[in-house]
């Protein structure tokens, strides 16, 4: 499957494919390892199983915790991005989110706010800076500021390093890598005039641990996380945290798509499964909204590795 010719956006560890050596490590770097823990928790989202816009659990229960803060989501109509949206959303942050596909775009927003969260969708893609500025902007004029950003839009391509068409090889990197910069970039100075905020950055295991065919994604996720870790020295003086988190295989629709097993009976698809843990969405964000807050955000070690 070419992921070149249909990007999806992929607020998870797409490329950890089914039959990989599962890990859960989560490195969070750059300030606030709580607030990582916190704020990825949350963007830890649902398990997506077979379905692209599956229904919101009822069993992650709500203590308002970011409660009227203003959070800003790129690639967010499925996967862990959207589940992110929906339980920012439960929590009472007031949540803007983009996408291209518009109609999942549509569907996740109806969702959201016909469960009594606020939520805005806004179609954009990453790869272009105009469409980042706008998607600033159209933040700042809904809700007036950027508390928290959750930067994870994505694509993966496998194929041998050889084989890649230059094109295929910058559409990997303009999405993953150059798509957080744009980002960044419009969400910093929002941070800067508002004294403050928190960034989460959407990295891989495979920036520390990757597999043949992952050239480009690999090279593309090991260089977020240096972007993660030189922004945080310079924006920590200035009270804003940048964070990556370092997901593993994580059940989405898009890493079923890439398996050849989109249409699986979910039986098959864990039979299917390499023994050892596997990441589901809704197990992070039920561990970890109960014991997290935003003013974990302000008062946290520099550095936190969990595995």
């Amino acid at each position: 499957m070419n992921e070149t010719h249909q990007p999806n956006e992929l607020p998870c560890d797409s490329a950890d494919m089914p039959n990989a050596p599962i890990s859960r490590r989560a490195l969070l770097v750059g300030g606030a390892g709580a607030a990582a823990v916190g704020v990825a928790g949350l963007a830890a989202g649902i398990a997506v199983g077979v379905h692209e816009v599956p229904a919101a659990p009822s069993s992650v229960s709500s203590r308002q915790r970011f409660a009227n803060k203003v959070v800003m989501i790129t690639g967010a109509t499925s996967g862990i991005g959207r589940a992110a949206a929906i339980a920012f959303a439960r929590e009472g942050a007031r949540v803007t989110f983009c996408g291209r596909r518009e109609a999942l775009g549509a569907e996740v927003e109806r969702s959201i706010r016909g469960n009594g969260g606020t939520a805005r969708y806004f179609r954009a893609d990453v790869r272009l800076e105009a469409n980042m500025k706008e998607f600033a902007d159209f933040t700042v004029t809904q809700f007036g500021r950027i508390d928290v950003a959750l930067n994870n839009a994505g694509i993966t391509l496998e194929k041998s390093l050889h084989e890649y068409s230059a094109g295929e090889w910058d559409d990997v990197l303009s999405t993953n890598l150059r798509g957080v910069f744009f980002a960044m970039k419009y969400q910093i100075p929002v941070m800067l005039a508002g004294n403050g905020g928190s960034i989460v950055v959407t990295s891989s295991s495979n920036a520390i641990a990757t597999q043949r065919k992952r050239g480009a994604y690999a090279a593309s996720k090991r260089a977020l996380v240096a972007l993660v870790q030189a922004a945080a020295l310079e924006y920590g003086p200035h009270n804003i945290r940048v964070i990556a988190m370092l997901p593993g295989t994580t059940d989405t629709a898009l890493v079923r798509r890439v398996a050849g097993m989109e249409n699986v009976p979910d039986a098959a698809w864990h039979a299917a499964r390499p023994s050892g843990p596997r990441a589901t969405c809704l197990g992070s964000v039920a561990w970890q909204i109960p014991r997290r807050s935003p003013s974990s955000l302000w008062r946290s070690p520099p550095m936190s590795i969990r595995s």
